[in-house]
């Protein structure tokens, strides 16, 4: 009679989650190609946007930009769509922070007197 011992890991040795008895959770390869392709296009838009004059507009669009690029890459890359809400709140709230800091900020040194 022979019994089969798993092998524990060794430190520093990887393992997929089907090794650690875990449901595979977060974006396929081709969801983080998509990602990384929307995120180029408003890398790109935000560089354009600084080539362009677009009056008032420049700095709310911006603004938009940068939280939608926080947003997508703390939700997919960092797992928060997939895990607690709490977490993505927490990630949310800092933003608003920052964003609140950053206007505070620009406010200081009169910014929006245009």
């Amino acid at each position: 009679m022979s019994t089969v011992e798993h092998q524990h890991p060794t430190s520093g040795e990887d393992l997929t989650a089907d090794e650690y008895g875990e449901d595979h959770h977060g974006a396929t390869d081709k969801q983080y190609i998509m990602i990384a392709l929307i995120l180029a296009a408003i890398t790109a838009a935000e560089v354009t946007l600084t080539y362009i004059d677009v009056g008032a507009l420049f700095l709310p669009a911006l603004l938009i930009m940068m939280a939608a690029k926080f947003l997508i890459v703390v939700s997919y890359f960092m797992h928060l769509k997939f895990d607690n809400k709490i977490f993505s709140f927490m990630f949310y709230l800092g933003l608003v922070l920052a964003v609140g800091v950053y206007s505070a900020a620009l406010a200081t040194f009169q910014f929006f007197d245009g």
